[in-house]
C-alpha cells in the first residue's frame, strides 16, 4: 500500500539561504567563525552585532567576494560555496553595498538600462546601439517607480540627495530580478525623513522576495524583520524573533560593553527602542535604566 503524500504544510520548507560552520580566518584571526545560519523563504532576516562583529565579512562571504576558509553556503538548496559573485548573482541574489558607488554624470535611467543589460548577459555590449538600451525603458520606469523615483528618469545620479542614492542603488539590486537580497547597512547615514522612507520601500520590495539585511538601527530592525541573528565577535550569539533578541541579556551586554545589572544608561538605539517597546518616552526609560 502507497503511503499518502504529506501535506505541504508538513513538508520540510527548504531554507533560502543556509550557512554551516562557515568560517573566515585572515592570518590566523577569525573574522567568521562556525557560523550556522537558516533564513526562511520570503522572510526578513536581519544580522545584527557590534562594529567587528563580522557582518560586512559574512555579507562578502555569502555573495562571492571572499572565500570561505571552512563551511558551506546554499541559496535554495543549491551549494554555491566558493562561487565567484556573477555566478552567484545567476542563481538570483542581489546585493547592496555600505558606500555609494554611481556614475555621478550618467542619468538615473542609464544607470538601470546598463544593470537590466548585465541581468540579460550584455553588460559588455552596451556601446553597441542606444536602440538596445531603449528597449529597456519601461522597465526601467518601473523600477524607478517602485523606489520612489518616478520622474527623475534624466536626472544625473550625482545631484542626487544621500537617501535617493540609496534608492537608487535598490533600484539597481531589484533590476538583477533577485530571489535573494542583500542589503548591506540601508538607512546609515540617513536622516530621520530618509529611514522611514527607506522602510517603507524595503516593505515594497519584499514581496515575493526573501531580504537579508545588516542594520545598526534597532528601530529600522524591529518595524522590518521576521527574525533577527546577533552576532559577536564573528560567531552567532543569539538568534530569534526580534522581541527575544531585544531583552537577551547576553545581547545587551554585548551592545553596552557591560552587564545587564551593572548598566547605568543604554546607548540612544537601545535605550529608545526598550522605551518604545514598554509604550513609555525614551526619557522615561531612561529614568528608569538610572541614567
Amino acid at each position: 500500500m502507497t503511503s499518502a503524500t504529506p501535506p505541504a504544510a508538513a513538508r520540510a520548507v527548504t531554507p533560502m539561504l543556509r550557512t554551516r560552520g562557515l568560517t573566515k580566518e585572515f592570518s590566523g584571526f577569525r573574522a567568521v567563525s562556525e557560523v550556522d545560519l537558516s533564513v526562511a523563504p520570503g522572510t526578513v532576516h536581519a544580522l545584527v552585532g557590534p562594529n567587528g562583529a563580522g557582518k560586512t565579512t559574512l555579507f562578502n562571504l555569502l555573495t562571492g567576494f571572499l572565500q570561505p576558509t571552512s563551511g558551506t553556503i546554499a541559496i535554495d538548496g543549491r551549494d554555491v560555496t566558493g562561487m565567484r559573485p556573477e555566478r552567484i548573482a545567476q542563481r538570483g541574489v542581489a546585493r547592496s553595498f555600505q558606500i555609494t558607488s554611481l556614475f555621478e554624470e550618467l542619468s538615473l535611467a542609464q544607470h538601470v538600462e546598463l544593470a537590466l543589460l548585465g541581468r540579460d548577459g550584455q553588460g559588455f555590449q552596451f556601446w553597441r546601439s542606444e536602440k538596445r538600451l531603449r528597449r529597456y525603458r519601461a522597465e526601467t520606469d518601473e523600477l524607478l517607480e517602485q523606489v520612489g523615483l518616478a520622474g527623475r528618469a534624466e536626472t544625473p545620479a550625482g545631484s542626487l540627495g544621500y537617501g535617493q542614492k540609496r534608492a537608487l542603488e535598490l533600484a539597481l539590486a531589484l533590476a538583477l530580478s533577485p530571489r535573494l537580497l542583500l542589503l548591506d547597512e540601508p538607512t546609515a547615514g540617513m536622516g530621520v525623513e530618509d529611514v522611514s522612507r527607506t522602510i517603507d520601500l524595503i516593505r515594497r520590495v519584499r514581496e515575493d522576495r526573501t531580504v537579508v539585511l545588516v542594520e545598526h538601527n534597532m528601530k529600522v530592525v524591529g518595524d522590518l524583520t521576521d527574525r533577527v541573528t546577533v552576532l559577536q565577535f564573528g560567531k552567532v550569539l543569539a538568534e530569534g524573533p526580534y522581541e527575544q533578541v531585544r531583552d537577551d541579556p547576553a545581547v545587551i551586554t554585548a551592545y553596552l560593553g557591560e552587564s545587564v545589572s551593572e548598566s547605568e544608561g543604554a546607548s540612544a538605539v537601545w535605550t529608545e527602542e526598550r522605551a518604545q517597546a514598554r509604550g513609555t518616552s525614551a526619557e522615561h526609560a531612561t529614568r528608569e535604566d538610572g541614567g
